[in-house]
């Protein structure tokens, strides 16, 4: 039987806490042998057997350590995924991977010239609500796809005092929610031809972006992704296709559940999104309308990729390329919302 992969944590605010941690800790394929915070009394307390060190030059120093994951605030992702694989250590960085396709790109070349895996943690991947709509459309149940739209919408109408809101670090939903949306639509329908976005500020004293629309032009159909603050209630996915139409609401449960202390494999984990509807052509011509549960959503998948990718050299789901492309996209979406106008994709390797 093949050792857990050693992965030491960069940071423990929220997203180490709720999304890393405890993910890692459960996952299998993985064991949690340090944590490098300032918060060392709340990560000991947490998790008493794991090594906790103040920094990432600390965490680095640490010979069993295999890999990082980079979970700090966005405006560092760059120079510590940077300085973890000039150290010779995989690592894997919290979205968005960087500020800018360039630093993206820097990485990646990086981690292709040592021999290393670059891993970008676009977990929604593994969404209960996305791996049924990936079902969906790989069968053929909608026929040829002529209308996506996908939401992430939350309503927050008070700014909070945080980094996440802030522009000058990288804040705003664009950056935060937008890369989760931009990178389910790039694996459903790949690179798309044009980019069409509105990006505002539309709640009082917010310094970042906090409304983001932005339109994939694909040939036959458009993928609209949306992400506002300002949205008490939305449809999850709105899919048409020339065999049918199916609607999703509500997001996929497990952010909720390991806020709640839930964990992978526990009962229920994953489960409880709620179900979609479809109506749709059946085989006979006629039209009928259903309910449609969702697969069980699993980021443990995430970390048992990683370590089939670190130690076995399968390929990581979400490749290098992935990140560029996302990052690409915001920066073309950041320049025909200031432009006012549709802009062309063009991949850069």
């Amino acid at each position: 039987m093949t050792a857990p992969l050693q992965i030491g944590l960069m940071g423990y605010g929220f997203a180490g806490q709720t999304f890393h941690a405890p993910v890692i800790a459960h996952s299998g394929a993985a064991t949690l042998a340090a944590i490098a915070t300032s918060q060392a009394e709340r990560a000991q307390a947490d998790y008493p057997d794991t090594a906790i060190v103040p920094d990432l030059d600390a965490l680095l120093s640490l010979d069993a350590i295999e890999c990082v994951v980079i979970a700090t605030p966005n405006d560092t992702h760059y120079d510590l995924a940077r300085r973890t694989l000039e150290r010779g250590k995989h690592v894997l960085v919290d979205k968005p991977v960087t500020l800018s396709a360039e630093e993206a790109r820097t990485l990646a070349a990086i981690a292709k010239q040592r021999g290393l895996v670059f891993a970008p943690f676009h977990n929604r991947r593994w969404d209960g609500d996305f791996l049924t709509v990936r079902d969906l459309l790989a069968n053929g149940t909608l026929g040829r796809v002529t209308h996506f739209e996908s939401h992430f919408d939350r309503f927050r109408p008070q700014v909070r005092q945080r980094w996440r809101e802030d522009a000058t670090r990288g804040g705003g939903l664009l950056y935060d929610l937008g890369p989760h949306l931009i990178d389910q639509a790039l694996a459903l329908f790949g690179a798309p031809e044009a980019v069409t976005a509105f990006v505002h500020t539309r709640r009082e004293r917010a310094s970042a972006p906090d409304y983001a629309h932005l339109v994939l032009r694909y040939p036959g159909h458009d993928a609209v992704l949306h992400a506002s603050a300002l949205a008490a209630f939305s449809p999850r996915f709105v899919i048409h296709g020339t065999r049918g139409s199916y609607l999703k609401n509500g997001l996929d449960t497990q952010e909720d559940q390991l806020k709640a202390g839930l964990r992978p494999g526990q009962p229920g984990f994953g489960d409880g999104n709620e179900a979609g509807r479809l109506h749709a052509l059946a085989d006979d011509g006629t039209e009928a309308e259903c309910a449609v549960p969702n697969a069980a959503g699993n980021y443990a998948d995430l970390y048992r990729a990683l370590a089939a990718a670190i130690r076995d050299g399968e390929p990581f789901p979400v490749s290098p390329q992935d990140a560029i492309d996302v990052m690409s996209i915001i920066e073309i979406a950041t320049q025909s919302a200031a432009e006012g106008r549709t802009i062309a994709f063009t991949r850069t390797a």
